[in-house]
């Protein structure tokens, strides 16, 4: 019996033409269209309208008061506007018996926000940091005063401080006639009554900055340190607190701003008025006050302005080399 065997030679692997590779050429399908003409005028008013809000309600108003602050003006009509150069500044420097009153309260108030509620703040950080129960709970209650307005905490501080029925007085039995002691109208003691309700505000705000920067601690610097023998101030001190400098940072710009721009607490209190004056106060009061001085408020607007931009353009020219050399 014989049988055929047959093999299958495979066929041979198609040899590529020698040459330049053939470009394969597009078909053009004509122009495509992603937006249509109403999607367009959409995005243009999405856009376009909080632009233009944003540069007339800041820019333009930053850019007039600057301007207006060369100049006198009762805000009655345009015609009214004269140019007095730097009379307004040398009135301000030299005449004005509540300016520099106003320039020691701010910086009384930016030396309370940083001795007192800012270390407070980064105690509760680092307790809240080791996961302790409720934690969500004690981070709610604590940042509660930062989401609620500042003209509502000023009432809730004004029921507190009453003389009459005020929680404090009623605790010291200071409510009672002859005792009293008014928090709010004594001039030695209402500036430091409203740091204190500045201050239980702050802290809140002071403990979730620091508690995101905790967050941010490599866990492995920690078992480092615990294996070194270090107990807990020691690794804080040593390698924690080190690690938060850029936390710091933002922290003491963030604290000389809110002392700078200190106003709706003390003018819920009292206007500004006996004691508690802040160069926002002079501003207002200069700007819609009974007798309107919008070229002298604005001559203190440029100097406020100035002394937070001394502030922030070192802070911004630092965050941008960071950035740059990362």
């Amino acid at each position: 019996m014989s049988s055929e065997t047959t093999t299958k030679i495979p066929e041979a692997a198609a040899v590529p033409p020698s040459g330049p590779a053939p470009v394969n050429k597009r078909v053009p399908q004509g122009h495509r269209r992603l937006l249509t003409r109403r999607d367009r005028i959409t995005l243009g008013f999405m856009a376009g309208v909080p632009t233009v809000l944003h540069v007339a309600l800041v820019w333009v108003t930053a850019l007039a008061s600057i301007a207006l602050a060369f100049t006198s003006w009762d805000g009655i009509g345009f015609g009214s506007i004269k140019w007095v150069g730097l009379d307004n500044f040398k009135q301000l420097f030299s005449d004005n018996p509540q300016f520099w009153p106003a320039v020691e309260h701010n910086v009384i108030w930016f030396v309370v926000l940083i001795l007192i509620p800012t270390p407070f703040g980064l105690f509760l950080a680092v307790q809240l940091d080791k996961k302790i129960r409720f934690s969500r709970v004690y981070q709610t209650a604590f940042f509660l005063p930062v989401v609620v307005s500042l003209a509502v905490t000023g009432f809730v501080w004004q029921l507190v401080y009453n003389p009459d029925t005020g929680l404090i007085n009623s605790l010291i039995g200071a409510n009672k006639p002859g005792h009293y002691i008014d928090w709010i109208g004594d001039p030695h003691l209402n500036l430091w009554a409203v740091l204190i309700a500045a201050s239980w505000r702050h802290t809140g705000y002071m403990m979730i900055l620091y508690l995101a920067g905790l967050k941010g601690v490599d866990p492995s610097l920690r078992e480092a340190s615990s294996l070194d023998g270090a107990n807990e101030w020691q690794t804080f001190k040593n390698v924690i607190f080190p690690t938060l400098r850029p936390t710091n940072t933002v922290v003491l710009v963030v604290t000389i701003i809110e002392a700078l721009r200190a106003f709706d607490l003390v003018f819920v209190f009292n206007k500004g008025a006996q004691g508690t004056e802040l160069l926002s106060i002079l501003v207002t009061n200069n700007i819609i006050g009974e007798s309107s001085r919008i070229g002298y408020g604005s001559a203190i607007a440029v100097v406020l302005l100035v002394i937070s931009l001394v502030v922030i353009i070192p802070y911004l020219i630092s965050t941008f080399r960071k950035e740059r050399s990362a």
